[in-house]
């Protein structure tokens, strides 16, 4: 199987994805993992579905991509990956770098996300049959010659013990942040809340941190996202963490902004409990600079109006990472085509 089929393949997986004729299965399966999962609305699952085929699985961007590695003519490697679950098919990415790689995929699914990732995996056999003998669903990768990992810290440590004599990727915990200013509108607010709450703020690349000048006023920023009011207060878990951590910073006396769903409060960490949104401040933008300098082997990427932060993502974007946003910033097709 040559590197064209192998793209073929995943082009076709694409077209399969967005056909209206399909949406049919799709709703089905979506209906499945949110039974399997209750965190995996089938919204959230048909957002996560149309961003790989938008982002992934176009044949423009795949082909460009693949233009910066040598991937035609390797020695095949079984390469281990231990899938994170935390928002819907988030093991796509790695299962497609394997794969267009050359390699085979030994693939040790994550239980919450085990329904989608499962179909991604059937559906590539049924377009290509050749994939059957490059892709085994396994609990253990005892066989691999090299490893990705992707877990919380304390996983990590483990990964990091049990893999270290083979080549591998071991990923931690991550999260992102955004930068306001107070030169954003309300169409960015609707954004931010984009980037904060989709996949209930689940998702290392939701942002769980905004950095904003001194005396900040929140209201309009809570106020822009009161039409999602339903959404969130009508889904019992997330309702439940909602009200969990408000009466725990009652409690404790807590200042902090509340909308009816999003707490927002100032604290010096960069993970935020579900449900909850800190705020750090800032005097000037060099200072701010030095301290995200510090904080850069904690976060997955920022985010600010219209991308102005050097190396930031415009607001609304953090969730639809293009082929080369590499989790933790490590290439990971440069690291196949090394082992």
């Amino acid at each position: 199987m040559n590197l064209n089929d192998r793209i073929t393949t995943f082009v076709r997986l694409g077209q399969f994805l967005k056909d209206p004729e399909n949406a049919p299965e799709l709703q089905e399966i979506a209906e499945k993992a949110y039974y399997s999962n209750h965190w995996f609305t089938t919204e959230n699952c048909a957002k996560a579905i149309q961003a790989i085929a938008d982002e992934y699985l176009n044949e423009e961007k795949l082909s460009a991509w693949i233009k910066g590695y040598n991937v035609s003519a390797k020695e095949v490697k079984n390469v281990g990956v231990v899938m994170a679950g935390n928002i819907p098919a988030v093991g796509f990415h790695d299962l497609l770098c394997v794969l267009l790689s050359g390699h085979r995929l030994l693939a040790k699914l994550s239980t919450p996300d085990f329904v989608l990732i499962n179909y991604f995996i059937k559906k590539i056999i049924e377009i290509n049959p050749n994939f059957a003998e490059r892709i085994q669903i396994s609990e253990r990768l005892n066989q691999a010659d090299a490893y990705i990992a992707t877990g919380s810290s304390n996983s990590a440590r483990y990964f990091e013990y049990y893999f270290s004599k083979k080549p591998h990727i071991i990923r931690k915990n991550r999260s992102s942040v955004a930068i306001l200013t107070n030169r954003e509108s309300e169409v960015d607010f609707e954004a931010l809340g984009h980037d904060v709450l989709d996949y209930f703020g689940l998702g290392c690349r939701n942002v769980s941190t905004v950095f904003v000048p001194e005396h900040y006023d929140f209201v309009p920023f809570l106020k822009a996202l009161e039409p999602l009011a339903f959404k969130f207060t009508s889904h019992h878990k997330f309702n439940n963490n909602y009200d969990y951590n408000k009466s725990i910073n009652l409690i404790n006396a807590v200042p902090h902004f509340d909308n009816g769903f999003l707490l927002v409060l100032e604290n010096e960490g960069l993970v935020s409990p579900i449900s909850t949104l800190y705020f750090q401040t800032y005097s000037d933008l060099s200072q701010l600079e030095e301290k995200l300098e510090v904080l850069s082997a904690r976060i997955q990427c920022v985010a600010s109006k219209d991308g102005f932060y050097p190396g930031s993502v415009p607001l609304g974007n953090t969730q639809r990472p293009g082929l080369g946003d590499y989790a933790d910033g490590v290439d990971t097709m440069a690291f196949l085509e090394r082992i």
